[in-house]
């Protein structure tokens, strides 16, 4: 969980485009229309002065098990969002969507992914270009979760 964290902070560094998931953009959505979109959530908790607005079980979002979305209190924007989708997703269906690796050497014109490990283990793909980590199950195959955050600056 803490490389999760880390992975989002080195993604959010200086916002300007971000990755939309459901028209929801980090960095640009506020919390109002999260909220005009899809509902009073299931939950809503404060950690690390961050609020999470999640939605799950009855008021899982379509396609999802559950997502959570990561909202600054004082500007009321969306910095993250954890989907976590409902379906079976294979990293290839992923790779089609997204881009496939990126090639040793020269750097590609369009998105790609490095191969990155977790703290425990875990396999997952940064999307780096996109502000987009997806995450693996122990299986190496199928997707456990897609993090959204703001791209990097001048990608």
């Amino acid at each position: 969980m803490r490389t999760i964290a880390i992975v989002a902070v080195l993604l959010a560094a200086a916002p300007v485009v971000a990755k939309p998931w459901q028209g929801v953009e980090p960095g640009q959505t506020k919390k109002e229309l999260l909220i005009q979109k899809f509902g009073e959530p299931s939950r809503t908790v404060t950690t690390e002065g961050k609020e999470i607005i999640a939605y799950f079980d009855q008021k899982a979002i379509k396609g999802t098990k559950q997502v959570q979305f990561k909202v600054d209190p004082g500007t009321q924007l969306v910095e993250r969002i954890d989907v976590f989708p409902g379906p079976v997703i294979d990293k290839e269906s992923v790779e089609s969507t997204y881009g496939n690796a990126c090639p040793a050497g020269k750097a590609p014109a369009g998105p790609c992914y490095q191969k990155k490990l977790t703290d425990d283990f875990r396999t997952y793909m940064l999307y780096a270009k996109l502000g987009l980590a997806v995450f693996l199950n122990e299986d190496g195959k199928t997707v456990h979760s897609f993090i959204f955050t703001p791209q990097p600056a001048g990608k």
